[in-house]
């Protein structure tokens, strides 16, 4: 193994960047130089922004366009930012807060002859909005237009100085490509605690040290608010600190420190996933096994052929609901109804739900409530909530089933082994005279989608603050245009979400990350009504009720799988 005390950044291939006061240079660091066909396989390639100090001869929109270089730059070399202010603005000012992310092309409007002087000139920054990187590095969509006012004022010697600037980053689209990097941080879930929980952020690379230990560094903090309250919670005691990380050609060596019990076997287990997803699924140390020490003694290993069960242990089978009664999908299409009750065509149920297979039941909606039957040949039909405007059912990894009641504007859980009816949950202060018109818990049993009225979705999470599951962390995901109608949404993993849109232009799908928003649309060629995913599989019903299709692996094209009378596909949970 070689071992390396620092590691800095594989740099990518220089670059020129044609603008007032900035370059983009390559940077270089330490890296193992006995790795054959280079790269230190715990960093990521970046170039890093240099900019260069104002000039005594540039004009208003020179400065303007200099200083937004000088901000790009500034995480790593902050000296030329402050030759940009005056020393009034330079002592109010603060790098802290959000760091606000506008499109590649602004424009920077000059000040016209009525608004100024020569010594004191006014400009204005016009630009798309974004984003917001918040400062618990989570990355927030946004839209619309966006403009800041600059006053500058001549000094001495005859150069321009901005008088003023609001505390925080502005950084441009290709700034944020350049030196971040969006980056999936595993917790435990706050509930059950078998379960990993991905928190979606960004993270701005540094010549100073390998990605691998920017990611846990990172992942010693507290998750992003969208988990905060107890929606997930994490097995590095506090006070844990990573000492060094070294690698060779199999294998990563991570020495922490720390109050780490050594004899506490479930505690390993699961800070061994943590480290190992939130490494492997960024492409940090891949393949490699990962090895740690605590304060230099052995602690544990984990191998690149770890089990999975971190991550979902739901069940894969897919099913789908025919006149009624539900049946098996096999790989080649129908595999049988299922035992009991529930594979039996009837009338008057709908919008079905599956829990996890390792206990299946199965849940319906009806004029006067919900049911639930078990998928075998002694299951009945039972009604467990009451309810004449209930939200769809969905299950939770931990086997209890909610609906939202809209009559009375609060959360319903039932847990078929309490024995009891259902128990009431309050839902977020956000939701209070809202039309909540759907309700998914993901699979990760921690975050929920909700929709509310015809054309918004929103994304909330499962918190444990007050010592029982409430519903916190309302935030907005997408809303259509108005006249537009959401008919579906579906989890396909725990990071994405799928929306059936309903819109003047036809149908849109879109498969949008619940952590920055990101959407990918998906080709559709058949009207759907509903459709179930998991993982890279994703099913769809045809809007009049007579087969189900499956995307096929290009995601460009549909297969029939059911036909006829196949009216909605269903998968465990989601």
């Amino acid at each position: 193994m070689t071992r390396i005390s620092r590691l800095g950044a594989v740099v990518a291939i220089a670059a020129a960047v044609a603008c007032a006061g900035c370059s983009v240079i390559p940077v270089s660091g330490p890296h193992a130089v006995n790795e054959a066909g280079g790269g230190d396989p715990l960093s990521k390639p970046f170039q890093r922004m240099i900019a260069i100090a104002p000039q005594k001869n540039w004009g208003p929109e020179q400065i303007i366009r200099g200083l937004q270089a000088a901000m790009a730059a500034y995480p790593d070399d902050p000296a030329i930012l402050p030759t940009y202010l005056t020393p009034e603005a330079l002592a109010k000012w603060s790098a802290s807060g959000p760091v606000t992310v506008i499109e590649d092309g602004f424009e920077v409007v000059p000040p016209s002859p009525r608004d100024g002087t020569e010594a004191v000139q006014k400009v204005t920054l016009k630009a798309r909005w974004v984003a917001s990187i918040k400062e618990d590095d989570s990355y927030v969509p946004t839209a619309g237009g966006w403009s800041r006012s600059f006053e500058l004022v001549k000094d001495k010697q005859g150069g321009y100085r901005v008088s003023d600037l609001p505390s925080g980053l502005l950084l441009t689209n290709s700034d944020v490509a350049r030196a971040y990097r969006a980056t999936n941080l595993y917790y435990l879930n706050g509930n059950t605690q078998d379960r990993l929980v991905v928190d979606r952020v960004r993270l701005r690379l540094k010549p100073t040290e390998t990605f691998a230990q920017t990611i846990l560094k990172r992942l010693l903090e507290p998750p992003t608010s969208a988990l905060a309250g107890g929606a997930v919670t994490t097995s590095f005691p506090p006070g844990t600190k990573i000492e060094s990380i070294t690698y060779g050609d199999e294998r990563v060596l991570i020495n922490l420190s720390g109050p780490l019990d050594p004899l506490d076997l479930t505690g390993e287990n699961s800070l061994m996933a943590q480290i190992r997803y939130s490494l492997n699924k960024n492409e940090v140390a891949k393949g490699r096994s990962i090895e740690v020490l605590v304060d230099g003694e052995a602690y544990s290993i984990d191998r690149p052929n770890s089990d999975e069960r971190w991550l979902d242990d739901s069940g894969d089978t897919a099913y789908y609901v025919s006149k009624g009664a539900v049946h098996l999908m096999g790989k080649d299409g129908p595999a049988g109804a299922v035992p009991g009750p529930a594979g039996e065509q009837r009338e008057g149920y709908s919008d079905f739900a599956l829990s996890k297979e390792s206990n299946a039941l199965i849940a319906a909606r009806t004029s006067t409530g919900i049911s639930v039957a078990g998928l075998t040949r002694e299951g009945q039909w039972q009604e467990v909530i009451q309810g004449t405007d209930l939200t769809a059912p969905t299950w939770h990894r931990d086997g209890s089933l909610w609906t939202y009641d809209r009559k009375n504007g609060f959360l319903l859980r039932y847990d078929p082994a309490g024995g009891r009816g259902p128990e009431r949950v309050a839902p977020p202060k956000e939701l209070k005279g809202l039309d909540v018109t759907r309700l998914r818990i993901a699979r990760d049993g921690v975050r929920v989608a909700v929709t509310t009225g015809k054309n918004t979705v929103q994304i909330c999470a499962l918190t444990t603050a007050a010592g029982g599951l409430m519903l916190g962390n309302l935030q907005l995901l997408t809303t259509t245009e108005e006249g537009d109608e959401i008919r579906d949404v579906a989890w396909g993993d725990d990071e994405h979400l799928l929306v059936l849109v309903d819109s003047k232009a036809g149908q849109i799908l879109n498969q949008i990350n619940v952590g920055d928003g990101e959407s990918v649309g998906v080709p559709l060629k058949d009207r759907l009504k509903s459709v179930a995913a998991l993982g890279d599989r994703v099913l769809a019903a045809s809007d009049d009720g007579s087969k189900v299709i499956e995307l096929n692996q290009d995601r460009q094209t549909w297969n029939v799988k059911i036909e006829p009378d196949a009216e909605a596909p269903l998968f465990p949970l989601g």
